[in-house]
């Protein structure tokens, strides 16, 4: 019966041009729900939204970002490091980091003027007079969310440099929220108008899913890469995926 899943899933992936037969070495090691996973997840991923974090130090905020771009299909996360090093607690992040892109730039400025450069709107998450509220922000063009520190929010020289300002409308006594469940209102509202605004266009490209596929395929497990790093197969042993995702 694996055998049998496999096949199907391969010769799918294949038509699609996802495999190659050349993957052979790569594809043989992973259960074919492993390959049908990772399929599903993919058809579902997108670049029409993104994020950025502005030193944003706590390891579990950090982790939770993390976590939630990828649950609501979001691929890639941009980071300026604040006083605190990038590093996402892995416990909260459940792998999810090993499938998104992550890109880490030296300051605020050339992660917002790169991120403008490739066609996006950056917007920052801050209570300005001229914010907008989430359900006004125009989805039509991909857009990069921003959200700032912890304590002091985004930083001045983000807001001169961001195109615009949105907030999530509160009614309570506190007017803020954690940074991590912010950016998680905010994706889940942000990719759900987008999907139905955007159609078949909030997707990633072929060229996009091709090279996505190939990478996850590379890093979906310790044996899988120890394999491709010694450029041959694997010993018999090591022939199943180590689900480590």
């Amino acid at each position: 019966m694996a055998d049998n899943e496999r096949e199907a899933i391969v010769a799918q992936l294949i038509n699609e041009g996802l495999l190659t037969e050349e993957d052979d070495l790569v594809w043989k090691t992973l259960r074919p729900q492993r390959l049908r996973r990772m399929y599903e997840v993919l058809k579902q991923r997108t670049r029409h939204i993104a994020v950025l974090l502005e030193a944003v130090d706590d390891g579990h905020n950090q982790a939770a970002v993390l976590r939630s771009a990828d649950a609501f299909g979001v691929q890639d996360v941009s980071i300026v490091v604040g006083r605190a090093p990038f590093s996402p607690n892995r416990k909260v992040t459940q792998s999810a980091h090993k499938w998104l892109t992550i890109e880490r730039h030296p300051s605020i400025e050339a992660a917002v003027k790169q991120a403008q450069q490739r066609g996006y709107q950056v917007l920052a998450s801050h209570l300005g007079v001229d914010a907008v509220p989430l359900a006004e922000v125009d989805l039509n063009k991909p857009t990069v969310f921003l959200f700032g520190n912890e304590h002091d929010g985004v930083s001045h020289e983000a807001l001169e440099l961001a195109d615009g300002n949105f907030i999530i409308p509160m009614y309570g006594f506190v007017q803020s929220l954690n940074i991590s469940v912010a950016a998680a209102i905010t994706l889940h509202q942000a990719t759900q108008r987008a999907r139905h605004l955007l159609g078949d266009d909030y997707f990633l490209t072929t060229e996009e899913r091709k090279e996505l596929f190939h990478h996850w395929l590379v890093t979906s497990s310790a044996r899988v890469r120890r394999m491709v790093e010694a450029g041959g197969p694997m010993a018999e042993e090591d022939t199943a995926d180590d689900d480590d995702a």
